[in-house]
């Protein structure tokens, strides 16, 4: 990676950490994939339950597949034929995983969800959630965070999935109602009442959609 670009990742990590923290939410800044998932693992303790939502992220760093092959309780949804089983066992997870769709470099954390079972544990149940994100899914503001979640994160995942969305169509949120639609539920965290429940790993790479 350009030196500049890495330069620029650490000074805006750097406000981005702060943002975090005024929001009672913990921030920590990854030189690199390695380094990212060496810090997931020092927050999760052995033994831990762990679940996940759809954390591409989480996948790409090698978190996953560590926590399959370590010694945690890793409820794998896409390897249980109970989904839904899966899905609640995520409320009283000691670790819940996941990434976001967008946030402000002020710490805001933007997801938007079909089912709703990742944004909801994200609000409230798991004793801790970590999230996995690359630094190109920081945003300017609210609103840029907004137009990423919804016209960079939402088309891929439509196409992704294989989803019948005019988003899947034209690349771009055309605010649908279709029955296939993902954006059902938006959820921004801008603060975090439980100290020490919410961890923000965020890595000097391109990661996720």
């Amino acid at each position: 990676m350009n030196e500049n670009i890495i330069k620029r990742n650490e000074l805006l990590a750097t406000k981005v950490i702060k943002g975090l923290e005024s929001r009672n939410m913990t921030g920590y800044y990854a030189a690199d994939q390695k380094e990212a998932l060496e810090k997931a693992l020092e927050l999760i303790p052995e033994g831990s339950t762990v679940t996940m939502g759809g954390a591409m992220s989480a996948h790409e760093i090698g978190l996953v597949q560590a926590l399959k092959d370590g010694n945690y309780n890793f409820i794998d949804r896409d390897a249980m034929e109970d989904k839904r089983a899966a899905m609640l066992a995520s409320y009283d997870a000691d670790v819940f995983l996941s990434s976001v769709n967008s946030m402000t470099e002020d710490g805001q954390l933007v997801n938007i969800d079909g089912n709703a079972n990742r944004v909801s544990a994200i609000a409230q149940g798991p004793k801790k959630v970590i999230f996995i994100v690359g630094m190109n899914k920081v945003c300017d503001d609210l609103d840029g965070a907004m137009k990423r979640a919804r016209n960079v994160a939402a088309p891929i995942n439509a196409q992704r999935f294989g989803l019948n969305t005019p988003c899947a169509k034209t690349g771009s949120c055309m605010d649908c109602k279709v029955p296939d639609t993902i954006c059902c539920q938006f959820l921004i965290t801008r603060y975090s009442k439980h100290p020490g429940r919410i961890h923000v790993i965020l890595v000097n790479d391109c990661l996720g959609f």
